[in-house]
């Protein structure tokens, strides 16, 4: 069959251009897809060969068959005696290659190859578009909003559809048709890799739903997008920020509550530029246009620190602190101590504020005013003298010196030097032993309040390997 040759170079030029696919994949394609057809009407299992001459413009095609002395498949074979007919050469173990008229196709083959052509070129089309767009994860892109399912949204990005799922969305933020939309890809998966993704992963499980909702007939490539993610408010800082791009200032991490607030964590490597300045920039312009981009997100800017207090103390700004109290350093929790009109500050509407903070250095904190400190520093001290008093031969305030002395247990009073107590101002010789009596009366009497549970010996030497760890 032949065909107009400067028609079949325009087209294969025009899917070239248009598709970015390679004349030699689209001549392959064509020419797999014309003995797919040819096998509708010669069997499934017969060997076909297809060639496209794109000089002469013409097609080739062959049935191969197997030249043998007994004939068991006929899609496949041919006896010697009627292989000799066509070509007397021939002899057994040899191929016959029997020339096919192309024009001779019915046209319900014409329509197979029609539509195994159609269907590898865009095979060929999805597996182009996978290779371009995988590089790109990461990457801040625009499109506009084409249509929506539920709250999934697909978007155009000119080449390609995008799936933008709720879950990476900015919540008080509303989309309609046509809507410019600024965001980040964050996965370029194909149809294989979706389906191998967990579903037990929360964000890979909502992804699924929404590509499964938006895009049940493109089988891929499917592009995710986001705005409520770390990457992307990270990605804005370099655009905004030449500093960061240059290496100057760092992102040390990012916790963020989409459309609310956020907390950026910057250092310097330079000490003579002031990271945070650097961000906000003059008058504010750049920490502001990245907030009107995020709907007006808030944005606390946190100076890095190598000392753990002094992290933990800038972590919940606005907020300003007096002390960090760090109760246990394998745990990583602390106590975060602030005036009294910074509480609230400090808390945040709905605990965002202490709760980011913690996000973000890792450290699981509490934050207390100085009045809630105080008061529970004054019921502490209470309680100490209220179990002191009840000592023979000590008072109020016998037992107010005595634990401003350190004594704050009757065990310590039991166990100490008479020459010791003497030492606390009001207290004599007599006075200490008659105190000193008084504890230990007072811890036999009690014993039970004061017995220290039984310890296994196995027990005691799992402590002791926690300890060593």
């Amino acid at each position: 069959m032949e065909m107009n040759v400067k028609e079949l170079l325009a087209a294969l030029e025009g899917l070239e251009r248009e598709k970015n696919i390679k004349r030699e994949d689209i001549l392959k394609t064509i020419e797999d897809s014309l003995v797919s057809a040819l096998r509708k009407n010669l069997g499934k299992t017969a060997q076909i060969t297809a060639k496209i001459d794109v000089n002469s413009g013409t097609v080739n095609a062959a049935h191969l068959l197997n030249v043998v002395e007994v004939v068991t498949n006929p899609e496949m074979e041919i006896d010697l005696a009627s292989a000799q007919k066509e070509n007397k050469k021939l002899k057994v173990g040899d191929v016959l290659s029997r020339p096919l008229e192309v024009n001779d196709f019915s046209r319900i083959a014409a329509q197979i190859a029609k539509q195994v052509l159609i269907q590898k070129v865009r095979g060929i089309e999805r597996e182009n578009f996978y290779k371009e767009y995988k590089p790109r994860e990461g990457e801040v892109v625009m499109g506009s909003v084409r249509r929506m399912s539920d709250r999934d949204l697909v978007v155009d990005l000119g080449k390609i559809e995008a799936i933008f799922p709720y879950c990476e969305q900015i919540k008080k933020e509303r989309y309609t048709n046509g809507s410019r939309i600024k965001a980040m890809i964050t996965k370029v998966m194909n149809q294989t890799e979706l389906a191998a993704a967990p579903s037990d992963d929360p964000i890979m499980g909502r992804y699924k739903s929404a590509a499964f909702r938006l895009d049940k007939a493109q089988r891929g490539p499917y592009v995710f997008l986001s705005r409520g993610s770390n990457r992307f408010l990270e990605e804005l800082f370099k655009v905004e920020v030449p500093e960061i791009n240059e290496g100057i200032v760092e992102i040390k991490g990012i916790e963020r509550d989409p459309g609310f607030r956020s907390k950026v964590l910057v250092s310097s490597i330079d000490s003579k530029i002031d990271p945070i300045g650097t961000c906000v920039g003059m008058r504010g312009i750049r920490i502001r246009a990245i907030q009107n981009e995020l709907s007006g997100e808030r944005i606390d800017l946190i100076q890095y620190s190598p000392d753990v207090s002094t992290l933990l103390m800038n972590s919940i700004a606005p907020a300003k602190a007096n002390f960090v109290q760090i109760t246990s350093v394998r745990e990583k929790t602390a106590l975060i101590i602030v005036p009294d009109d910074q509480l609230a500050i400090a808390i945040g509407k709905d605990w965002q504020n202490i709760r980011l903070a913690s996000r973000l250095t890792g450290w699981e904190l509490d934050v207390k005013s100085e009045s809630q400190k105080a008061k529970e520093e004054r019921d502490a001290m209470n309680s100490i003298q209220n179990v002191l008093a009840k000592i023979d031969g000590v008072g109020p305030k016998t037992a107010e010196l005595l634990q401003k002395a350190g004594f704050t247990t009757v065990q310590k009073l039991a166990n100490v030097e008479i020459e010791h107590l003497c030492t606390v101002q009001g207290i004599g010789d007599k006075t200490a032993a008659k105190i000193i009596e008084g504890a230990k009366k007072h811890l036999a009497e009690h014993a039970a309040d004061f017995e220290v549970p039984e310890v296994k010996p196995e027990e005691a030497a799992h402590d002791d390997n926690q300890e060593n760890n």
